[in-house]
């Protein structure tokens, strides 16, 4: 049939003046760049279909070409923002034909190719491919459109099946080649082996051996920020691919680290799976270690395989996570001794620390809710006072060290002066690197022609920076070689080995930090179970099986600590026979008697203490023996009230002081009671016979 015939049957029968008013959109893809640099064929192929919606009548300037998705697989419609706005055209109604090659073309996957049929079919588009003419709204048309799309999807399936067995096949026999991680490369015989780069091994060998002190990857990181170490990264993709550049070390990257089995020298496959979520988006999901292919000792590594494993435990007990699976936690700088450690004697699970600030120091509390949280119940287990029980473990601690006190003393500071010189050579090759990369680019600039100044402008701005790189880098490493310096002289060197004849004193020195001492005691260690009664109930389970129990007095609470002593409020109350409030507390003031806050005592405190305590006042123990106010004196004898006081300041009368506000009282006066003004015939008199007022028992 002739192209006229052709187009003139199509034409009658699919075409319409509908059709031929709005836009032909061509579609073009290729799966991979790869595809697109190599497979020229199948793209001009694709291109050429303008030629034919031409001939079907469109003109050329309504031919809108979609190559946008070219590298781009047609798996999914997730990444293909050209076919996205294919499907948006559609749906607007602005297309009149979709022309593909092919229908893998358009879509490999059933859901994306019955979406953009049923909108053809609504918007009245039409679909040509190599093969013909479709109209999605005719059901023979649809049928076998959609026959079409459940074969590419089946054969997208079984290419996809025919690669990942071949690269399962390679990969058990551990001859896949894949990206290695940083500190590894391959040689020339596709052999995986450790970077030749010197200063990225010592550096990739200071993570781990950092790690294994630490116990943490965030320790590990901060004390790379602290000490001022560089880590390298491996440039994946883009023009620079391959290269390796330098920079901090982050916390997902070391998670990274300690979680690749490469290190360990074993090959691995299949630790993670690939997955298209609902909106068709690429999902990563974790597999278990069960599913991998691992082949161990395939290759060197920087760690043992033992060691791995146990960074993979250590890393899991420090998760953030309740329940069994987490007793103990990396050491931290909080003042809880036995934080991670300690476990609830009614419920078994590991017990928390809280803070609470006493005095501005912080004091910690092991509590464990673990039976409300778990089984509804209110209340909590059990809480434990921490300062009194941590102080009772360091007792034990030290008993246990005693006998291996020099030799752990020693460790300690070998340890220590091969962690500085471990982390100075490593700063020394980041600055030995800088200079030959500022070498480097002082020779480039120096065999440039000087008349050729674009380049030579280009080179010798590259040499300034790296001058400037290698002057930071020897800062740093000068201001991080005074800080090592600073923080262990050669005095406390000497102190620290002379401290290791005496543990206790090692232990009790205040210059041994807390996070320290946790690292001692998980040395020792394994955990502690209380249970609280009358007294607190420890035990110890100590590394290698051993125990040991003890029996600590519960501490007091605040309000027995806030608690006036009894035999200090019983010699008050003996006091008050005697004495004024402000002479009982000169009295107990001069005898060293503190309060509980403790301050000294005033006459105020007396009085609020007889009131708390419901001691009798002065007045009341004075009346009931029968002494007499001033104004019954007065009474009784027919004098005036100043009559009274002028006879006690004459001695006449005698009285007792019951306030220190001047208030009196007075003894029953004797039958000798001078008449009104025979005071002053008879003072002499009165002065012999009666006693003075300031003649009071001691106490």
């Amino acid at each position: 049939m002739t192209p006229t015939l052709e187009r003139s049957s199509e034409v009658s029968h699919k075409i319409t003046a509908s059709h031929l008013s709005r836009t032909a959109y061509l579609y073009v893809r290729q799966s991979t760049l790869r595809q697109v640099f190599e497979n020229t064929e199948s793209t001009t192929r694709q291109y050429a279909l303008r030629e034919r919606a031409v001939a079907l009548g469109w003109p050329i300037e309504r031919v809108v070409v979609i190559d946008s998705d070219l590298g781009q697989s047609g798996a999914s419609a997730a990444d293909r923002a050209g076919f996205q706005r294919l499907v948006t055209e559609v749906s607007l109604g602005h297309a009149g034909i979709v022309l593909g090659l092919e229908v893998s073309r358009l879509a490999r996957n059933s859901a994306d190719w019955h979406r953009l049929l049923e909108l053809c079919a609504l918007a009245n588009t039409l679909i040509l491919d190599e093969d013909g003419l479709y109209d999605p709204a005719h059901f023979n048309d649809r049928l076998l459109l959609g026959l079409k799309g459940t074969m590419s999807e089946a054969e997208l399936h079984l290419l996809r099946a025919r690669l990942r067995g071949g690269i399962l096949s390679r990969a058990r026999r551990g001859e896949l080649k894949q990206m290695l991680p940083i500190g590894f490369v391959h040689d020339a015989a596709d052999r995986v082996v450790l970077d030749p780069d010197q200063h990225i091994q010592d550096v990739v060998r200071l993570f781990f051996a950092t790690f294994e002190r630490t116990g943490s990857c965030l320790a590990t990181v901060k004390e790379f920020h602290t000490q001022q170490v560089a880590f390298p990264r491996r440039i994946r993709s883009g023009p620079h691919k391959g290269e390796v550049v330098w920079g901090e070390l982050l916390h997902c990257r070391a998670r990274q680290i300690i979680h690749n089995p490469r290190y360990a020298g074993a090959f691995v496959f299949g630790r993670r799976q690939q997955r298209h979520g609902p909106g068709g988006k690429i999902q990563w999901k974790d597999l278990p270690q069960n599913e991998w292919i691992l082949i161990p000792d395939t290759h060197v590594g920087y760690i043992t395989w033992a060691a791995y494993e146990a960074h993979q435990q250590r890393v899991a007990t420090n998760a953030a996570a309740w329940g069994t699976d987490r007793l103990h936690g990396p050491p931290r700088e909080g003042t809880a001794l036995l934080q991670g450690l300690v476990l609830c004697g009614t419920c078994g699970e590991r017990m928390s620390v809280r803070y609470h600030s006493y005095h501005a120091h912080p004091v910690p509390t092991y509590w464990c809710g673990r039976r409300a949280m778990h089984r509804g119940e209110r209340g909590l287990c059990q809480t434990v006072h921490g300062a009194s029980l941590d102080a009772a473990v360091g007792v034990v601690l030290v008993d246990a060290m005693t006998p291996v006190a020099i030799e752990v003393a020693l460790a300690v500071h070998q340890e220590l002066a091969a962690r500085d010189r471990e982390a100075d050579r490593v700063r020394q090759q980041q600055v030995v690197r800088a200079r030959y990369e500022a070498d480097l680019a002082e020779r480039r600039f120096l065999k440039v022609d000087p008349d050729h100044r674009l380049v030579a402008d280009a080179l010798e701005a590259d040499w300034n920076a790296k001058l400037r790189l290698l002057a930071g880098a020897q800062e740093a490493y000068a201001e991080a070689s005074q800080a090592d310096a600073r923080a262990v002289p050669d005095e406390e060197r000497a102190a620290l080995l002379a401290l290791a004849t005496d543990f206790p004193r090692l232990w009790q020195n205040p210059a041994t930090s807390m996070k320290e001492k946790k690292r001692l005691l998980r040395l020792l260690l394994v955990d502690v179970t209380l249970t609280k009664g009358d007294v607190l109930h420890a035990d110890l389970r100590f590394t290698g099986g051993a125990t040991r129990s003890l029996d600590i007095p519960l501490p007091q609470s605040c309000i027995q600590l806030r608690t006036t002593d009894a035999d200090v409020v019983s010699e008050i109350d003996r006091l008050l026979d005697t004495y004024t409030d402000a002479e009982i507390a000169d009295v107990l003031n001069e005898r060293g008697v503190r309060t509980v806050v403790p301050t000294p005592w005033t006459g105020l405190r007396i009085g609020r203490l007889r009131h708390t305590y419901g001691l009798k006042d002065r007045r009341t123990r004075l009346l009931a023996h029968g002494m007499l106010s001033p104004s019954d004196v007065a009474t009784r004898y027919g004098i005036s009230l100043s009559t009274v006081h002028l006879w006690r300041r004459r001695g006449l009368l005698r009285a007792h002081p019951v306030t220190d506000r001047g208030d009196y009282l007075y003894e029953i006066p004797s039958d000798q009671l001078p008449t009104k003004f025979a005071h002053k015939r008879e003072y002499q008199y009165a002065a012999e016979t009666i006693p003075s007022a300031n003649a009071r028992g001691a106490v």
